[in-house]
């Protein structure tokens, strides 16, 4: 086992390209430990996308479909109206795909679409009862069991984890060379 572990290690550590990470002021147990954090957050990452995907699947729909009815959901839950224009922009799509997006889900049972109160030009669009049942049940549940988590953390955990996911999101940002994979430029 321990040869196991030591033979992966060092395939790993052998895997690091010295042009983009600096690992000499590291031990050897950082960097194992690194790799174990990376390891860890990528179980993570697929479980995550996993259980979007059967939430997805359940309701029969695709992710955009549920990015438009999360947003929608937060927003009656704040009490806001939703039109059209608000779903194209929180989900960064076009008008013409925010209609058949709106059709779509409104013929599937999973939005209403109905008079604005103030605004004759627009419409108003919301959740049904049932699609918010569903959702609540599946995505809704999938927030609790991670807040669960997070709670049961201490202060200083949790300020740990704020740090490094506030640290994985600035590096994950689009930079220069992911805009442009022409600027071979490492940054």
């Amino acid at each position: 086992m321990v040869d196991h572990k030591l033979s992966r290690m060092n395939a790993r550590h052998a895997s690091i390209d010295p042009d983009l990470v600096d690992v000499a002021e590291l031990a050897e147990s950082d960097i194992a430990q690194t790799f174990e954090v990376m390891d860890a957050l990528a179980e993570w990452q697929e479980a995550s996308r996993l259980l979007a995907e059967i939430s997805a699947r359940y309701m029969r729909l695709n992710e955009t479909d549920m990015r438009a009815i999360r947003m929608i959901m937060r927003a009656q839950q704040r009490g806001e109206i939703v039109t059209p224009k608000d779903i194209a922009r929180d989900v960064g799509i076009s008008s013409a795909s925010t209609t058949k997006l709106v059709d779509r889900l409104v013929d599937g049972g999973h939005l209403t679409r109905t008079a604005h109160p103030s605004d004759r030009r627009t419409t108003r669009i919301r959740v049904t009862e049932s699609t918010r049942r569903s959702a609540r049940a599946t995505v809704g549940r999938q927030h609790a069991r991670r807040f669960a988590a997070a709670s049961a953390m201490t202060s200083d955990e949790r300020d740990t984890l704020i740090r490094f996911f506030e640290a994985m999101t600035r590096a994950d940002a689009p930079q220069g060379d992911l805009v442009d994979p022409s600027d071979g430029a490492a940054h």
